[in-house]
């Protein structure tokens, strides 16, 4: 037969046409199994196509609406009142253009309709072509500049118009003046729905900001200028030529390249960040792909040792079933990238929150021949696992069927692929977090997720091996046995499922914690409002006031507002010409808003030094106390002096005692602490901080305050406190919606693990039915080994996930860790229950086999 001498290559060459020829004619009959393998991997893919492919489209669409970000040219921030030297500097950037001038504050409003009353961020905005890029969003739109020009009228935000149900046409009181609601304002150049909801705006025109009366010595203000500059000026540049000037007078910038830069990082961080998640779900299909492969491999011994007795090298048989998973791998990854391309349809909506841009949704085929990329390379590299055990297949193997004809000799590339699978890993996380050390550090916590998860799989196949009960039932004993038997499904399903019960459980006790960080304002004893802009000659007014509502005074504080002048000597001339120095220049253009008391309180603890709480001699310099962790950013220690100017009198000082504080506690907490005999009558405004029992007697007492002291302003700790769990919420959803990758992707290999070994069981079960055990007693012993995997895969997975919650809690987020550990029974329950329903869901065609079947096979 000349015509079929070409398939039988012997000693020749390799011969690719014939072995990929080779590698689809084998597939034929096992492509339902070989599909199996694809799907654990189309879901990292999907993850991974749908995040960059997003990433991609939110690039694009701030840098086509980097202009609307922040609807100027250029803006200027100041935070303190502009001197005249400053003044002619601001004027000079306007030649030849255009600015518009805006004082931000936080204050106080009440709504006249409903007697409602919200802290919120007043804009006085004077007339101007403020936003020369994009706009204010209004309905009705033309209110977005009438209300600048029509007398006192006022732009609200909408959902505080939904909240106090108002409506334009109503009144609004602010400070001392009432407007005229013209409009309800949807959306300002730059801001994010997020940021509207913990900071909701009211804009007012400039020039009657003064009837107010909320502009007061001590008052927290900023003043902002948006510049319109002539088209053939470069801001850039010219920020670049003026900065020395504008970081002497404390003046912050902003441009559209400067917007768009670090906008895009902001998000690109979190696209990282989320794409690893992605990853971690491919690594996990990559796991299955192992597995899969591994028992497929098994299943072919006898195939490959006739392909050895015809004179086929162990080279040649390697490549037959690598060009298999090569093609997979390549199918699975599209189906991915298809997958993913349709789920980043859903992204915008998802992720519409946290975004200050419209975003577009286009396909972006970078993100999806990278997606494609990266799931065939890590599928081939995990799969090389168990294939290179292919080129030692001895023929023998066709004359007495077992596992014993695979050598057993150490195969040095084997070490060599585990190599190339943590240098994949440890390259792509590199180009995601952009640093070796935090690349490192991702490559080393999956590597211990992986090693530890393992560790415990095989930990509890010894015990049970060592201490096996013999004293227990059949059914028991039996299934205990298949945790350790040949072929077992221990430590696969133990990887898989652990690890996404890991990410999943971390979630809910991160979310948790930070929580309870928060959730100070609902204990007992605690303040839950405070009151603040109290001018002194008010104090005495405002605590009455407090205590005839029936409120205690739990604490009443003085803040005096000073600039830094000189640190040693330095001056902030010095800082800046001398970047060896490494002292933030923003040390002395910040404002400190600093306290004077004899003693610390609950929430400050002495780390060095001695606190000296009253001063004896005023010609000495003032000793003072710094909070630990922004004396290492001032680069200052114990003995160091600082200059400080108190509305132009300077008053030296010398740090004698260094404190940490919580700043977590609902306390007047501040950087730097006086003593008492320096300023009491230095211009100061007061802190007073009270609780309220109920929301309505919350709602009577900031009615009453704003009505007699429309200055002073109360914030509500617990709408706070709503507030942070909204958006906590938020966050925590699109986590767990990429951590829905990973256990979905735990469950796909679950099911793929069962479906490849199914035949073996079925040998065993008829097997056991043969022997006489009845249809109940193969139900138990499968329910009961399905029931153990599951709570040993959960248990570690919940385990890890305690350990990883302490970590992020202690390094990242500087907390203590005290878990609320009640997510973790229903989700222990819960991923067992899943493991039993879909282990037996995958059997039940087990318990359909007659005993004659494996007879007849065995004979065939």
């Amino acid at each position: 037969m000349p015509e079929h001498t070409d398939l039988i290559p012997g000693k020749r060459p390799l011969q690719l046409r014939w072995l990929l020829k080779m590698a689809s004619r084998d597939s034929r009959r096992n492509r339902g199994r070989l599909a199996l393998f694809v799907s654990s991997i189309i879901l990292g893919i999907a993850a991974l196509v749908a995040i960059n492919s997003f990433a991609d489209n939110l690039r694009t669409d701030i840098d086509k609406q980097a202009k609307s970000l922040i609807g100027a040219d250029l803006v200027i921030a100041a935070h303190k009142e502009i001197e005249d030297e400053q003044q002619q500097l601001l004027d000079s950037i306007a030649v030849g253009g255009d600015r518009s001038d805006e004082v931000r504050l936080v204050s106080m409003v009440q709504f006249k309709s409903s007697g409602g009353t919200r802290l919120v961020q007043v804009r006085a905005l004077e007339k101007g072509g403020f936003p020369y890029y994009g706009a204010i969003e209004a309905e009705p739109q033309r209110a977005s500049s009438t209300f600048r020009e029509d007398g006192r009228k006022a732009l609200v935000d909408q959902t505080l118009l939904l909240q106090y149900n108002a409506k334009p046409g109503d009144s609004i009181q602010v400070g001392k003046q009432t407007f005229v609601i013209a409009g309800a304002l949807h959306k300002i150049p730059g801001q994010t729905a997020m940021t509207a909801t913990i900071a909701p705006a009211v804009y007012i025109p400039r020039r009657y900001l003064d009837e107010t009366g909320l502009l007061q010595k001590g008052s927290r203000v900023s003043y902002y200028h948006y510049y319109k500059l002539p088209a053939k000026t470069d801001p850039d540049k010219l920020v670049k030529k003026l900065e020395k000037r504008l970081d002497e007078a404390g003046f912050g910038y902003d441009t559209i390249e400067s917007r768009k830069e670090s906008t895009g990082k902001s998000y690109e961080e979190l696209a990282r960040f989320l794409a690893l998640v992605g990853f971690v779900a491919l690594l996990l299909g990559c796991v299955g792909v192992a597995s899969a492969v591994h028992v497929y491999i098994r299943e072919k011994l006898a195939t490959i040792g006739v392909l050895r007795c015809l004179g086929v090298s162990g080279k040649q048989a390697f490549l037959i079933y690598l060009f298999q998973v090569m093609a997979m791998g390549f199918i699975g990854s599209i189906a991915g990238a298809v997958l993913g391309s349709l789920i980043q349809l859903y992204l915008p909506e998802l992720f519409k929150s946290f975004l200050p841009v419209e975003v577009t949704v286009a396909v972006s085929w970078a993100a999806i021949l990278q997606g494609i990329a990266i799931g065939v390379v890590v599928a081939v590299l995990f799969a090389l696992l168990p294939l290179l055990s292919i080129r030692n297949i001895s023929p023998l193997i066709t004359l007495r069927a077992g596992i014993e004809h695979v050598s057993k000799r150490p195969d040095k590339l084997r070490w060599g692929v585990y190599f190339l699978i943590l240098a994949f890993i440890f390259l792509f996380s590199y180009f995601q977090l952009g640093t070796w050390l935090q690349a490192l550090a991702f490559t080393g916590g999956v590597l211990v997720a992986f090693v530890v998860l393992a560790l415990i799989a095989r930990g509890m196949m010894w015990l049970v091996k060592r201490f096996f009960p013999v004293s227990w039932g059949y059914v028991w004993r039996q299934s205990l046995a298949n945790l350790y038997r040949p072929n077992n499904q221990t430590l696969l399903l133990t990887v898989s499922i652990g690890l996404g019960t890991a990410l999943i459980a971390t979630l809910f006790l991160m979310q948790r914690l930070l929580l309870s960080e928060v959730a100070f304002a609902a204990s007992e004893n605690q303040p839950n409002m405070v009151l603040f802009d109290i001018q002194t000659a008010q104090k005495d007014a405002v605590a009455k006031l407090t205590k005839d509502q029936g409120l205690p005074l739990l604490q009443q504080v003085p803040v005096v507002t000073m600039r830094l002048e000189e640190l040693n000597g330095l001056t902030g001339a010095d800082v800046r010409a001398d970047t060896t120095l490494e002292i933030s220049k923003w040390a002395f253009t910040r404002e400190f808003r600093v306290t004077y008391r004899d003693s610390l309180i609950s929430s400050e603890k002495t780390v060095e030094g001695e606190w000296l709480g009253e001063v004896k001699d005023p010609n000495k310099l003032v000793p003072i106390s710094v909070e630990a962790r922004y004396a290492e950013r001032l680069k200052a220690g114990l003995g160091d002096t600082l200059v400080f100017n108190v509305q132009g009198a300077l008053i030296p000082t010398v740090i004698t005692h260094l404190r940490e504080v919580e700043w977590n506690r609902v306390q007047t907490n501040f950087l730097i602490l006086f003593p008492k005999g320096v300023l009491e009558e230095a211009p100061q405004f007061h802190v007073l901080m009270t609780r309220t029992q109920t929301d309505e007697q919350a709602a009577r007492f900031q009615q009453t305050l704003v009505q007699q002291f429309p200055n002073v302003s109360a914030i509500d700790l617990g709408l706070i406190l709503e507030t942070l769990d909204d958006i906590l919420g938020k966050i925590s959803f699109v986590i767990r919606f990429m951590a829905l990758f990973s256990i979905s992707t735990g469950l796909l290999v679950l099911i793929g693990s069962i479906n490849n070994s199914k035949y073996q069981r079925v040998q065993e079960s008829v097997l056991l039915r043969t022997l006489g055990a009845s249809r109940r007693q193969i139900l138990g012993i499968n329910a009961f080994e399905y029931l153990l995997l599951g709570a040993l895969a959960a248990g570690t997975g919940i385990i890890l996930a305690v350990a990883a919650s302490w970590a992020l809690a202690l390094y990242s987020f500087e907390v203590a860790f005290v878990p609320d550990l009640s997510p973790l029974p229903p989700v222990f329950a819960g991923i067992t229950a899943l493991t039993v329903f879909i282990g037996m869901l995958n059997s039940r065609s087990i318990l359909n086999r007659p005993p004659l079947e494996v007879l007849r096979r065995e004979t065939a």
